[in-house]
């Protein structure tokens, strides 16, 4: 199990430090799973209790609820006498996040026509950043761009109910892609897959759009499960 993040991610955590006012588990549920979408905790991670409700200012109470939560969205695992790791998703659960992201995304991209322009913008802004990561070689920029890419796919369905399942999806499915080791050699390959379904979308040919989302769901599962199963 991994026991220390590759940079100072507590640091990082500090900075958004809560008032106890506004300490709910929740809220704290909320800034540990960016940290996994943003891919700073990797998985097998173990969790300092100490040291993360010191980062937040929060109550270990407040802490051990907010792991309950994780726990719950299949994030967090809880070992006996061991304590609180960051999930390693598997074969069966890859499988299982693209089932449901086939659903909730090709569903929301057929809301593009009737999507507000603040919804459209969030998915061209999201191409563009990764553009920009590629061009300066941030491969890990790149992910989160992918990210949030598909996060402004499922906003063109105006449903918050959406937004936060599939913000759950895609923080689980962030800890497997760690097992594809260089970012670069993964990500690479689907960025040029946003960008084609973006000029379609743009070009207002959204059925095909969908089709390009399909493929690219086909893809990027395959490719996963592959690695997965070579380990």
């Amino acid at each position: 199990m991994t026991t220390a993040p590759s940079h100072d991610w507590l640091g990082t955590l500090a900075e958004d430090r809560l008032s106890q006012d506004r300490a709910r588990a929740e809220r704290v549920a909320d800034k540990l799973r960016d940290r996994m979408l943003d891919g700073e905790l990797l998985p097998g991670l173990q969790l300092n209790e100490k040291a993360i409700s010191e980062a937040l200012g929060i109550s270990r109470n407040t802490l051990r609820e907010a792991f309950r939560l994780l726990t719950h969205e299949r994030l967090l695992v809880h070992e006996h006498s061991r304590g609180v790791f960051v999930c390693e998703p598997g074969v069966a659960e890859v499988a299982d996040i693209y089932a449901a992201r086939r659903v909730i995304e090709c569903g929301a991209i057929r809301r593009w026509a009737d999507a507000g322009e603040g919804a459209r913008q969030g998915v061209r802004d999201a191409v563009e950043f990764g553009v920009r990561g590629a061009r300066s070689d941030n491969w890990l920029d790149v992910g989160t761009a992918n990210i949030r890419f598909h996060r402004a796919i499922t906003a063109l369905a105006g449903s918050l109910r959406l937004d936060e399942e599939v913000q759950r999806l895609l923080a689980e499915l962030r800890l497997a892609f760690h097992v594809m080791g260089n970012p670069r050699e993964f990500y690479q390959d689907y960025l040029p897959m946003n960008q084609a379904i973006l000029a379609l979308l743009d070009a207002d040919s959204v059925a095909e759009a969908e089709v390009e989302l399909l493929r690219y769901f086909d893809t990027a599962e395959s490719h996963l499960v592959t690695r997965l199963s070579g380990r």
